[in-house]
């Protein structure tokens, strides 16, 4: 079945409309990161640099490291900007884009997403790297696509009945990540459930000037133990990446650098040295 023009747009020049690339662009292992500065960070480390490109806040690095072929690309911040560049990442390689037509054979991606994140648990000291071997969704994103057989439906339901979750709050989604994945980039990281917002002040219980609905909220959080699975940290991109990569057929990871405490209150502001060893770990071990 042929893809109308408006649900799948492109540019002029028939590259993918926000990415702005083409199928050669991509490899088939891409680290993404919200900061449009990191994407630099990334190529440096690799061997030789084929491709760079940029829109809007989304940057590219395409290059190679130890032979294999890795792509960088930044998706600014949200949930809703991982929804773009995951759709459009999978139709570079899962759509004939002349014919506009899906492909007969399906091509998985290997999707690391590198960040930093807020810990919900006083373990975790600022500059501790978690992988999310679990993420929990509360942005409601993945409710609108057909996941049957993605979600962990039984640690939605003990999280929602923990916590008295608010019937007017987006009904919360839970996504494993891609265990092959996890054992190769993270097998030496700290490992947990992480949790993934709608914004950064009230949706992650800060109270600045604005009154929260919900005072309580992360104390409740804190609390949950789901078969040993604690929530570990907070940010707002994980559950995203990892249920569409789900729905879609591609392979999940986040590692975050812990730069704040919830618990104990605990924040640095200076990250760059540890947020480049993260960086040099994951393209090496890609």
């Amino acid at each position: 079945m042929k893809i109308p023009a408006s649900e799948l747009p492109k540019q002029a020049s028939g590259a993918i409309y926000h990415l702005n690339l083409f199928p050669e662009d991509i490899a088939d292992n891409i680290i993404l990161v919200g900061d449009p500065g990191r994407v630099s960070m990334i190529s440096d480390h690799f061997d030789t640099i084929e491709l760079k490109k940029s829109n809007r806040e989304l940057y590219t690095h395409t290059g190679t490291k130890n032979g294999k072929r890795i792509s960088a690309i930044s998706t600014g911040m949200g949930t809703d900007n991982i929804e773009i560049v995951l759709n459009e990442l999978d139709a570079l390689v899962n759509i004939d884009l002349d014919k506009m037509e899906v492909k007969a054979e399906h091509h998985s991606l290997n999707l690391v997403r590198i960040g930093t994140s807020g810990a919900l648990d006083a373990r975790f000291v600022p500059g501790t790297v978690i992988a999310s071997e679990y993420s929990l969704g509360l942005d409601g994103l993945l409710q609108f696509y057909n996941h049957e057989g993605v979600n962990d439906e039984q640690m939605v339901k003990a999280f929602v009945e923990h916590t008295g979750w608010g019937e007017k709050l987006p009904y919360p989604y839970c996504v494993r990540c891609s265990d092959e994945l996890l054992h190769r980039i993270a097998f030496d990281m700290e490992k947990g459930v992480t949790l993934t917002a709608p914004g950064f002040y009230a949706p992650q219980g800060r109270a600045v000037r604005g009154p929260l609905k919900f005072p309580d909220m992360n104390a409740k959080i804190e609390s949950f133990d789901y078969h040993g699975y604690r929530c570990t940290n907070m940010e707002m991109e994980c559950a995203a990446l990892y249920g569409l990569s789900r729905v879609l057929g591609h392979n999940p990871l986040t590692c975050c650098v812990l730069i704040a405490n919830r618990v104990t209150g605990e924040f640095i502001n200076d990250y760059h040295d540890l947020m480049n060893q993260l960086v040099a770990k994951v393209v090496e071990r890609f």
